[in-house]
């Protein structure tokens, strides 16, 4: 069952910074905020100096409803415009698949669905109208 759809910013840098802002503007509750650098490591691929302090994830409350936002990595563009996706949270990973087999129909795979150290299934798809869409499934509590 999808459990929520939540706004995910992307930020080029300064999510710490980000986070802090919209927590001041909106009252807002840092639910979780992860850096690059806490991520566990990958010796075939070293993280930079300068990705460790930006922002893996962060999730914020504000009222009833979820703000998502994470940093580029370091080297990888960023574009205005681009800046805003759509996290659909899913409890089943078959569901999550399903999901995200359809909207990958005649759109372009950014990140394809697998386990990650955050989620049993998690993937990035851009629709064919051009939406950017992360799905994550999160085990049930």
């Amino acid at each position: 069952m999808i459990i929520g759809i939540v706004p995910y910013l992307v930020t080029n840098g300064n999510g710490q910074e980000a986070v802090e802002f919209y927590k001041n503007a909106f009252g807002a509750e840092v639910i979780s905020l992860q850096t690059f650098g806490e991520m566990p490591p990958n010796p075939e691929y070293p993280l930079p100096e300068e990705a460790k302090d930006r922002v893996l994830n962060a999730q914020l409350k504000i009222g009833n409803a979820s703000l998502m936002l994470s940093d580029t990595f370091p080297g990888h563009p960023y574009q205005l415009g681009s800046q805003v996706t759509i996290a659909i949270l899913v409890n089943d990973v078959a569901e999550a698949k399903e999901i995200f087999e359809k909207l990958q129909v005649d759109g372009k795979v950014t990140m394809p669905m697998q386990e990650t150290f955050w989620s049993p299934a998690y993937g990035q798809v851009t629709d064919k109208f051009g939406v950017g869409w992360q799905l994550s499934t999160e085990s049930e509590k």
